[in-house]
């Protein structure tokens, strides 16, 4: 089929899903789910930018989205009364500290001459320098989460506006990306892979344990909000007057305003994401970067830097899952580190790349929204497939039961079988790359 006519034909299939479920389910849920797979869309396109463009295998994809999460606490959250005459400023130094000594390590191995007085001298620095910052920044740690640990616990955040959490929340991704591909894109792609994967994994790890930083397994919550609260909008008599005149339940209709409303902000980053993604993608920097993905050996004879241009993509590639991040936490009101798992935040965005159409930033956008719209969907189907298969059967008998339970594990099985189906048929994608 043509792609002039097929991309148009597969948005609009995917809108008709939403309009459907606005129909069945109500039009709460269905921009509840828009408003996820518009935030999935955007980290498609982040992973379709680094695998599409460059063919950097990146299954660290959770962690860039926790440090976008993060930023929206950072940013928007009020500081922490007392944390920092108590303890704001040991954590500073010692972190700068901790900074110092891996700086002077790396000085030391790359102006000494080799042999043993630069590895003694190395290990010193290290040593030395570990407990030095251990010294300076344990206390301040102890003496900020022993404040109200049952409501804060928590150094804060600048009290700003949210909105500019998502460009933080990308400049945080970045940096952290630059930092892992200054160490790992001179790997092999399946090294490279297993690096971002435990990366992410310390990420993780650091949320959850860090309750200085982000309260921990703790969460935060009550987050700002670029957009009214129901609540506020119900106690609106004009809001109230309008909804009545809609036919609409005030409780209803509050719910959908502040959907809509989250929807046209993030289909605004995601339309500006994806106008910057096509043009870099014409342009011939685009060209190279497909170039250098086709065959690296050849781009290194014609002069290119792969590894200076591999970094590069990387970086914007992970700035934009930050982005993504800090949207959906955003969204959410809440952080809570517990919830960031490998299968929802990396294996099921590269099933969005694969089945939209990896090297494509439409297919990137389709494949986001259209499996998001199955992730929600498949288990309330399957459950009511189930039920309507096991009818014949006894109530309460085994059979039943099991058939009932197997409800929850459709998910999987339909991502699967749809990644089975479409590289069968479709090896490229949905939209495939042109």
């Amino acid at each position: 089929m043509n792609p002039a006519i097929r991309t148009p034909l597969l948005f609009g299939f995917v809108a008709v899903l939403m309009i459907g479920t606005g129909i069945v389910q109500g039009w709460n849920s269905a921009l509840l789910i828009l408003n996820m797979g518009l935030i999935s869309a955007i980290m498609a396109l982040g992973v379709n930018l680094q695998w599409g463009f460059a063919g950097l295998f990146n299954i660290g994809v959770m962690g860039f989205v926790a440090l976008g999460g993060l930023a929206a606490v950072l940013i928007s959250t009020p500081p922490t009364p007392g944390a920092w005459a108590a303890g704001g400023w040991n954590i500073v130094i010692g972190l700068l500290l901790g900074g110092a000594t891996v700086i002077g390590a790396i000085l030391a191995q790359h102006r000494m001459a080799p042999g043993r007085i630069r590895t003694l001298t190395t290990l010193a620095i290290l040593i030395a320098g570990f407990f030095i910052y251990r010294a300076v920044f344990d206390p301040g740690v102890a003496a900020v989460e022993a404040i109200n640990p049952s409501v804060s616990g928590n150094i804060g955040g600048l009290n700003l506006p949210v909105l500019l959490s998502w460009p933080v929340g990308g400049l945080l991704a970045a940096g952290a990306a630059w930092i892992i591909g200054k160490t790992a894109l001179g790997l092999r792609s399946d090294y490279l892979a297993i690096a971002t994967l435990g990366i992410a994994e310390i990420i993780i790890a650091v949320l959850k344990n860090e309750d200085w930083l982000s309260r921990g397994v703790k969460n935060v919550i009550g987050l700002d909000r670029p957009v009214p609260f129901e609540i506020e909008l119900q106690q609106d008599p004009t809001f109230i007057a309008r909804a009545v005149g809609l036919g609409l339940d005030p409780v209803t209709a509050s719910g959908i305003y502040t959907k809509l409303a989250y929807s046209a902000l993030f289909a605004v980053v995601l339309l500006i994401l994806l106008w910057m993604a096509q043009m870099a993608l014409k342009s011939p920097w685009g060209r190279m970067m497909r170039a250098i993905r086709d065959n690296e050996t050849a781009a290194r004879a014609m002069g290119k830097d792969v590894t200076a241009r591999h970094l590069q993509i990387f970086i914007l590639g992970s700035a934009i899952c930050g982005v993504a991040g800090a949207m959906m936490t955003t969204l959410d009101g809440q952080l809570t580190p517990g919830s960031y798992q490998p299968l929802r935040f990396t294996f099921l965005v590269w099933v969005m790349v694969i089945v939209g159409g990896s090297g494509n930033n439409f297919g990137a956008v389709l494949g986001g929204i259209l499996i998001w719209w199955l992730w929600v969907q498949v288990e309330p189907m399957g459950l009511a497939l189930m039920q309507i298969l096991s009818s014949g059967l006894a109530d309460g008998s085994a059979l039943q039961t099991r058939m009932i339970d197997a409800a929850a594990h459709m998910r999987l099985l339909t991502m699967g079988l749809l990644m089975l189906i479409v590289l069968r048929f479709s090896p490229r994608g949905l939209i495939p790359e042109r």
